[in-house]
């Protein structure tokens, strides 16, 4: 996922705060000193209608789901460009907004999820990957094979990939690849004469090491290195919505559809 302006969430919060406060000193002491029957001004009738509003768009958006849209291609065949998806916030632990400080451990991050986080090299940037390593894996890819602590990952050949998102100018082969302790596999591409950034790492404690799905077309950890703890910003559960920007149609079969196992 490239870019997400994060200003939102700052702005969101600084609003929730100004209407909350407003809204508390009129109730606690300007509503006293009014007479009997009458109104605040536009101000304060403003800030107490829209503090509830603002209040729980930020719990909901902070604390349980948030939406985000696919731009890139890194995650095709598994996510489109114009895919909505809904990601839990509370998968990996509850942090406040705007300072991402974790207040309450809920869970870790699982081999296979797909998986929001700040971008390492530049925090104000939300990225979505698949979490391939755990903390103490080692992880290698080379020639287009991927290996999880020695072992080969299994893939099978689907055949060629002409779906949503393909390249126009590179053959796509498509591929399902099961990870060490996943209940399903998952698809992956891997474009014909182009080979994919190689590694060889071993993942260190707090951190976590992501790919994307379209295995030539990826900036992920092969090349910008391991995803910290305290980057995550939740699990993508679900596809909501799913509009193919180049003619503006709804993609209605995709909606509803389930990312996690």
């Amino acid at each position: 996922m490239s870019h997400i302006d994060m200003n939102f969430e700052a702005w969101l919060t600084l609003a929730c705060l100004i209407t909350g406060v407003v809204w508390l000193v009129d109730r606690l002491i300007l509503a006293k000193r009014r007479p009997a029957g009458t109104e605040g001004n536009w101000a304060t009738e403003f800030c107490r209608s829209f503090f509830p509003v603002l209040l729980a768009v930020l719990l909901l958006r902070a604390f349980v789901f948030e939406p985000f849209r696919i731009p890139s291609k890194s995650m095709v065949p598994t996510l489109l460009v114009g895919d909505f998806v809904l990601v839990s916030k509370f998968s990996y632990g509850l942090r406040l907004p705007v300072t991402h400080t974790k207040i309450l451990d809920t869970g870790e991050p699982k081999r296979g999820d797909v998986a929001v986080f700040r971008y390492p090299r530049n925090p104000s940037e939300d990225y979505i990957k698949r979490i391939i390593g755990l903390p103490g894996d080692k992880i290698t890819y080379r020639n287009e094979q991927l290996y999880i602590n020695g072992k080969p990952v299994p893939k099978k050949y689907m055949g060629v990939y002409d779906g949503p998102d393909a390249d126009v100018y590179d053959q796509m082969q498509l591929f399902m690849e099961k990870l060490p302790g996943t209940k399903s596999p998952h698809k992956i591409l891997h474009v014909v004469g182009r080979e994919g950034p190689q590694a060889s790492v071993t993942v260190p404690k707090g951190e976590y090491f992501a790919m994307g799905d379209n295995r030539d077309n990826s900036s992920d950890s092969r090349i910008w290195g391991f995803v910290p703890e305290k980057n995550l910003v939740g699990r993508a559960d679900l596809i909501w919505m799913s509009i193919d920007f180049s003619d503006f149609h709804v993609r209605l079969s995709r909606i509803g559809t389930w990312l996690k196992e």
